[in-house]
């Protein structure tokens, strides 16, 4: 087979007997078994998960961190103190809990604790600063929030928003693990005030409902500010069998090693609810690191790791080594992996299976490869469709009835999901912004279908390839980008009349570099490219900011009045107008222009962005 994109499954490539379907096929049963309570027991929850293994196992690593190790039993009695401290303070079911807090055991161990009470935690995203971090915090109402030491300085940045200067409790999260020289803050030391509270189970935990939301996940929003896109526990749950159990084949001796970052779906349901669906060990580290990856997989003595599709291609450009093959990781579950470098990838480290998976923070459906085929998103049994896409309108084509047509295997169509009573769609906090990512009538009166944003390839036999992103978000450096949150930011800079943003392909990166086409305010040949990308860097999280800008005297609309994107994507860095294209590489301090040689790279993908 071709290093290129699968295009068909075929039913005796699920079927082939080969060694890897028969492998570890207790964690299968087991998974079946836990999708079977998440339907029936309404009291399933995180909390109530913790619980059990710290009965049955106490003793059993639960969590490792750099060198220290907690047990199930510790684990679960530092969750029950903070449980107690919250509800001293009056945190109650359905309440959220605002969490500004980097990768660390308090994290996972605030997210227990808020379980147990039936409350849940809002997971910020670190890198967000000033009015983003803002409108993430508020938009889901908390009663409260929970700041680590090495994060006050972004809060600092909104403490004076009204609607954060009303919270209930500001609580400071002092960092143990970090020797930081913080001033006093005058904010209540959490950590002191769970220190005297009882490490008994709450009797809360019996009471909470497997559809009360545990937590929530930021996601680009359309409109430019971050959505609340909420998950159940039910849900949570059922993403830990399903991936962990059914993909991974998880047991009780796998160590799961994350360097995700813990607001991200891919570490905080697809890892960790892994985790404890199997009874294994987590193993969570800081932050990823090329130069130091397999040093800390030994280290924690990793049998598996999540990734993102950017971390793997990363790992595959640092230079080959005797340590690519020294680790006993024989599985990886994550997203995003190109093509391209998948047998690249499953060869140089000698990874025996690679559990690829589709599914968004906000999708009620995931798609998984669990029958360990290469270059698949996976496989889903429950209802699903993929559609033919217009790109000239940006809509599901549809027919003379006004119904949308399902593209033939081997092609590429917008993937919908269908909401079911199995599989619903549990929105955002935003009850407007949900409804408008449902299609209603889609086949026949009264059938509903979530829309995902995604192209895919249809590949038979319930299985399905990502091609591409849609609409007004592009996925760059493992983040999703609003293209109208950055064209907010290009619009505020003085020299700038208008702008388009959209994300463009470049050979040998994953995703999409941001790109703004910018008509000024006046002469294009004394723009100060400078004064933009310190103003853009200001403004944005680093992956929001475009790494290309070109001039575009006047941007061309649809019939409807919206801004044509299609012709700009495809022009790309290397327009055939000849026009000059900047780019922001490195620590340059302002855009620079493309010359020859610089486009070379980038076509070659030798280029670092």
């Amino acid at each position: 087979m071709s290093e290129t994109e699968r295009q068909t499954v075929s039913a005796w490539d699920m079927l082939k007997p080969t060694w890897d379907k028969f492998e570890r096929l207790p964690a299968l049963l087991k998974g079946v078994a836990v999708m079977l309570r998440s339907r029936f027991n309404p009291h399933l929850s995180i909390a109530a998960l913790i619980e059990q293994h710290a009965a049955k196992k106490s003793d059993h690593p639960a969590l490792t961190f750099d060198d220290k190790t907690w047990s199930y039993s510790a684990f679960n009695g530092q969750a029950n103190r903070y449980a107690h401290a919250f509800a001293a303070a009056g945190i109650k079911r359905g309440e959220t809990v605002a969490l500004l807090i980097d990768n660390r055991p308090e994290t996972l161990i605030l997210v227990a604790a808020l379980a147990k009470l039936g409350a849940a935690a809002a997971m910020c995203n670190t890198k967000q600063r000033g009015d983003v971090l803002a409108h993430s915090v508020t938009t889901v109402e908390p009663k409260a929030i929970v700041v680590g030491d090495e994060l006050a300085e972004a809060y600092d940045e909104i403490a004076d928003h009204e609607d954060i200067g009303r919270l209930a409790h500001i609580w400071r999260m002092g960092n143990p693990h970090d020797d930081l020289d913080l001033a006093d803050t005058g904010r209540t030391d959490l950590i002191a005030a769970a220190k005297s509270q009882s490490d008994a189970n709450p009797k809360t935990t019996g009471q909470v409902e497997s559809t009360d939301t545990c937590f929530y996940i930021f996601t680009s929003g359309t409109t430019g500010m971050p959505k609340a896109s909420r998950m159940s526990h039910r849900r949570w749950l059922r993403g830990g069998a399903g991936l962990g159990l059914l993909g991974l084949r998880l047991g009780a001796d796998d160590r799961f090693y994350c360097a995700l970052p813990l607001y991200h779906n891919n570490a905080l349901t697809v890892s960790w609810a892994s985790v404890l669906c199997s009874g294994a060990t987590f193993c969570l580290a800081r932050k990823f690191s090329v130069s130091n990856f397999w040093d800390d997989i030994r280290a924690h003595d990793a049998t598996v790791f999540s990734y993102i599709g950017e971390l793997c291609r990363y790992l595959l450009s640092a230079e080959p080594g005797p340590g690519d093959k020294k680790h006993r990781v024989r599985a990886v579950v994550g997203n995003g992996l190109r093509p391209d470098i998948w047998d690249e990838f499953k060869a140089r480290f000698q990874i025996g299976r690679i559990c690829e998976f589709y599914g968004a923070s906000e999708g009620n459906l995931i798609f998984v490869n669990g029958f360990n085929m290469e270059r698949t998103a996976g496989f889903c049994p429950l209802p699903f469709a993929v559609v033919a896409y217009d790109t000239d309108t940006e809509k599901p084509a549809t027919d003379s009835q006004g119904r949308m047509q399902e593209v033939e295997k081997g092609e590429i169509g917008l993937l919908l999901n269908k909401v079911t009573d199995f599989a619903p769609f549990e929105g955002y906090t935003d009850e407007a912004a949900g409804e408008a990512k449902l299609y209603r009538g889609v086949f026949k009166k009264d059938d509903c279908y979530f829309d995902t944003g995604d192209l895919v390839r249809r590949q038979g036999m319930r299985h399905i390839a990502f091609a591409d992103r849609l609409g007004d978000t592009f996925r760059w450096k493992g983040e999703n980008v609003a293209t109208t949150q950055v064209e907010n930011a290009v619009n505020a800079f003085d020299e700038v009349e208008e702008s388009v943003v959209y994300g463009v392909e470049v050979p040998g990166a994953d995703g999409r570099a941001g790109m703004a086409a910018i008509t000024p305010v006046g002469d294009a040949e004394h723009f100060d490219w400078a004064g933009l990308a310190q103003h853009l860097k200001r403004e944005l999280p680093i992956y929001a900011v475009p790494v290309f800008a070109r001039i575009k005297p006047e941007q061309e609309m649809t019939g409807t009045m919206k801004y044509r994107k299609v012709d700009l994507k495809k022009d790309g860095y290397a327009p055939d107008s000849g026009d000059t294209v900047y780019l922001l590489s490195g620590d340059d301090p302002g855009y620079q222009p493309i010359d020859e040689a610089t486009r070379d790279k980038l076509d070659a993908g030798s280029l670092s962005l």
